[in-house]
């Protein structure tokens, strides 16, 4: 399956992914913005963790081995815009603004957001064709459920 979704980024005009592969891209999304302000450490990995379980409704064992295979599918990736744009085609847009909402919880987890991490959202969500006003109402949803 890794090498089936390696040879979609790679490829000039990339399939659509089946929903197994959605996950991946997702779970590699969310370590690449993880990862962007330098600081990658097992408070994050628990917390995209949660976010792949709640998203896709996985016991913790399955969330960590998602994530996992993010992990090594985002130091393969050639780029973001490859993530985003195959996410777009495999999901619906309503379901985007969740993709979005979840890469809020990420950025947000530590109670600070970086430059890099702004930057790295706010090319997701364009890539994924989620507007600024869907973004900025989907960061607000996830300050209220950060704040309970």
């Amino acid at each position: 399956m890794f090498d089936k979704i390696l040879a979609i980024f790679a490829s000039e005009t990339p399939e659509a992914f089946d929903p197994e592969d959605a996950r991946v891209a997702m779970a590699g999304l969310l370590v690449r913005i993880a990862k962007s302000d330098g600081q990658y450490d097992a408070e994050e990995l628990a917390h995209i963790d949660r976010v792949l379980a709640k998203r896709y409704n996985l016991n913790p064992v399955e969330a960590a081995k998602l994530r996992v295979v993010g992990e090594d599918f985002e130091a393969q990736a050639p780029d973001t815009v490859r993530f985003t744009s195959t996410i777009k085609q495999a999901v619906p847009y309503e379901d985007r603004e969740g993709v979005v909402e979840a890469l809020w919880d990420i950025v947000l987890a530590d109670g600070t957001r970086s430059i890099e991490e702004d930057a790295i959202l706010r090319t997701a969500s364009k890539f994924l064709g989620v507007n600024d006003r869907d973004s900025h109402l989907a960061r607000q949803r996830v300050e209220a459920a950060q704040k309970t």
